[in-house]
């Protein structure tokens, strides 16, 4: 039998902190309505604690699963975090998080690619599992986004939160696991969504922070009309190439963006909303640590064999979809 790579454990971490639409609406133009209309968030988390950030969230979702799964930190053999909001430049956060965890065993390194990085990293990690090398993989979505949303921003500040969600990847050969995976990138999008300031283009100054330019800067409008047709257009593309019809599918496990984009895609998969995973009213849009967290949320109800359908769009453009079989 074929080794593929399956999910054997999941954990997250939220901060305790809540940022309400009530809240909100005392600093910007807006109201709750407004906003439950247009993205469908009530609530997001906020990590408050100035000495705190992806790497400390990351951890604490990391030791969820070592408790869940009764695994020493030792056992660890690779951390792959995708984070858009790393602690540092450099070192990577998955070398904090190795270290904060005690995996002294364990290689680790970062993946960005917005708000797909998780997909994204989920993926690289699976083939460390098909092809043999490493046999228990952490891969973490982690994103302290209320470090780089301007809470004066109409458009911005109603959309993000803070969190973190970790799967733990095996090897399995009775057929679960990921089955099938297509990521996908148009870079003609960068101008739609995107951070101006703190890369090497724009490096950080005191005009780039008058500017505001290490904020999420973002074209709403623009972003949701590509990312509507692409998180719809890869989940049937998954089921397509696997000869999936809606009735076999558990559960769509979508990246948090936008409700609306999230029903587009249920609908075009033609399954019902009981059949997905949204939490995006509670959370907001948490980046890397949408998808984890809804797996962590929903794992109570998952049984073994399920069919799930992962789908994400962020910028860059990226985008992707993933089709996996639950394996516990």
């Amino acid at each position: 039998m074929k080794i593929t790579a399956a999910i054997t454990g999941v954990g997250a971490y939220v901060p305790e902190y809540i940022l309400t639409n009530h809240e909100i609406e005392q600093n910007v133009d807006t109201s709750n309505e407004w906003i439950m209309s247009r993205c469908g968030v009530a609530e997001r988390r906020i990590l408050k604690d100035v000495d705190k950030a992806s790497a400390f969230m990351a951890a604490e979702a990391a030791k969820e699963i070592l408790r869940k799964k009764n695994l020493s930190p030792l056992d660890i053999e690779l951390i792959i975090v995708a984070t858009v909001t790393p602690d540092h430049p450099y070192p990577s956060t998955a070398n904090i998080v190795a270290d904060m965890i005690g995996a002294t065993n364990a290689w680790g390194f970062d993946v960005q690619a917005a708000c797909s990085s998780f997909l994204s990293a989920l993926f690289t990690a699976s083939k460390f599992i098909e092809s043999g090398v490493y046999k228990k993989i952490l891969v973490i979505g982690s994103d302290k986004m209320s470090s780089i949303v301007d809470y004066t921003c109409r458009k911005t500040s109603i959309l993000f939160g803070d969190a973190a969600g970790a799967v733990l990847l095996e090897p399995s050969e009775d057929g679960t696991g990921i089955l099938d995976a297509r990521m996908y990138a148009d870079g003609s999008g960068k101008k739609f969504l995107y951070q101006p300031a703190g890369g090497s283009i724009i490096p950080a100054s005191i005009e780039s922070v008058t500017k505001k330019q290490h904020f999420v800067t973002m074209d709403g409008q623009s972003v949701f009309k590509f990312a509507v047709v692409k998180m719809a257009d890869v989940a049937a593309e998954m089921m397509d190439r696997n000869n999936l019809k809606a009735e076999d599918v558990a559960y769509l496990t979508p990246h948090q963006a936008n409700k609306r984009i999230i029903e587009a895609t249920a609908n075009r998969m033609g399954i019902s909303m009981d059949k997905v995973m949204l939490n995006i009213e509670k959370y907001g849009n948490t980046t890397s640590a949408t998808i984890p967290l809804c797996l962590t949320e929903w794992e109570s109800q998952l049984k073994k064999d399920d069919n799930l359908i992962l789908t994400t769009f962020g910028a860059g453009f990226s985008w992707g979809g993933m089709f996996l079989k639950w394996s516990y």
